[in-house]
């Protein structure tokens, strides 16, 4: 009796061993440079079906994230941040589970899209959430469909919404702490809220790039253009964090230039916790190299320029973020854009609404960053000074990204 007991526990180990698998990932900090909440992802194309997910270093829990990016209903990335300090080595541990559910952690970032709905009692606190909202073309109002005009999301330190129209705008939320709010104002905040310490709308951007939209470029007037016409345009949410959040801008039958084949496009935002600076990926559905593009940051009003001229272009400027002058206060904002270099084509001379990257992809995929300072906050930069060196010194930290090895 005893050994078929031995037996069956036996059987069992094997089992459960059979639904896991480990390994180690090694991560090195090449730089003389501090870095924090660095993002650390992991393809899972090769680990079959993962469920769960447990990232141990030295011990101790690291918290992690599944994400199933192309929405098939399962997970094919795993991330998780890593805190180094310079020229710094460490070793995670990575134990996939074919069963089970993602383990919880605190959420350190936010994303959401609304509905209007006008039933409400408290004006800004709209309540039918969705995922995914997708309108024709010739859709007569789609900026006005969602609450706060598009998918908004956050980390600590910043706060977007893309407007859901043509110009695909990237409007901004200045904060005073850092913290998550956009949950309990919607970007629209309350004056009690204000009271509290909340942020607020920081930027008027109109047609403009606001901060680094992604619009079509016209060769011979040597202007953007906007994303239109289009057969179909779309805004998901494909994660909600709680380390990252990734949402996706969708344009089918973009007739992105005259006289060439149409594109579909899509615009991945991924915003990571502990960044201000957010990630841009642009996908096409064909070659688009033969076809110019553009982006850069609005002119504000006033504002000091700062171009490396390799791809890194910005401003520090104040104005009312609001046609409202009598109820806003004017606002103070450093704006950035980073393309690489092999992206570029050229750099035209400000004018009175942008500054202006042409950029070019290479085949049908390229990558670009933004980011932007709010002088309200009591974590930033209050200097165009500062903002330009911080400028400088992101480039220096994304070009020396950490060394991932599993």
């Amino acid at each position: 009796m005893k050994r078929i007991i031995m037996l069956m526990v036996a059987t069992v180990t094997i089992a459960v061993h059979a639904q896991q698998t480990s390994f180690d990932v090694k991560v090195e900090n090449p730089s003389k440079m501090q870095k924090g909440d660095q993002p650390v992802v992991i393809s899972l194309k090769n680990y079959g079906q993962v469920s769960s997910a447990l990232v141990m270093e030295n011990g101790r829990e690291v918290p992690c994230q599944l994400d199933d990016i192309d929405q098939d209903e399962q997970f094919d990335e795993l991330c998780f941040l890593a805190d180094l300090s310079a020229k710094e080595k460490k070793t995670y541990s990575v134990t996939l589970y074919q069963q089970g559910e993602p383990r919880p952690y605190p959420a350190r970032v936010y994303a959401e899209m609304l509905m209007r709905n006008d039933k409400v009692k408290e004006k800004n606190k709209h309540n039918n959430f969705i995922q995914s909202i997708t309108v024709r073309g010739d859709c007569a109002n789609s900026y006005n469909l969602q609450h706060h005009h598009g998918v908004d999301f956050e980390s600590e330190l910043n706060g977007i919404r893309i407007y859901f129209d043509h110009r695909q705008t990237i409007d901004l939320y200045g904060k005073f702490h850092k913290r998550l709010e956009l949950q309990a104002t919607q970007f629209y905040t309350s004056k009690e809220q204000k009271e509290q310490g909340y942020g607020d709308d920081v930027l008027w951007v109109g047609n403009t790039f606001g901060l680094g939209a992604f619009r079509g470029w016209d060769q011979q007037a040597q202007q953007p253009t906007m994303i239109e016409p289009v057969k179909t345009r779309t805004q998901r949410v494909i994660s909600y964090g709680p380390l990252r959040t990734i949402v996706e801008v969708i344009d089918q039958g973009w007739q992105a230039e005259k006289g060439k084949p149409a594109l579909n496009m899509t615009l991945r935002y991924t915003q990571y916790a502990g960044h201000r600076d957010t990630d841009v990926d642009v996908f096409f559905n064909r070659d688009a190299s033969s076809y110019q593009f553009s982006t850069g940051v609005i002119n504000v009003k006033g504002s000091t320029e700062y171009s490396d001229h390799q791809g890194l272009r910005g401003c520090w400027g104040t104005d009312y973020p609001s046609t409202d002058t009598v109820n806003w206060k004017r606002e103070t904002v450093g704006l950035a854009v980073l393309v690489p270099k092999a992206n570029i084509v050229t750099e035209p001379a400000a004018n009175k609404d942008n500054y202006t990257l042409v950029v070019r992809p290479q085949g049908e995929h390229m990558t670009y960053k933004i980011a932007y300072c709010s002088a309200n906050e009591d974590f930033g930069y209050h200097t165009a000074a500062e903002w330009f060196e911080w400028m400088k010194a992101w480039r220096k930290d994304v070009e020396q990204p950490v060394i991932v090895k599993y």
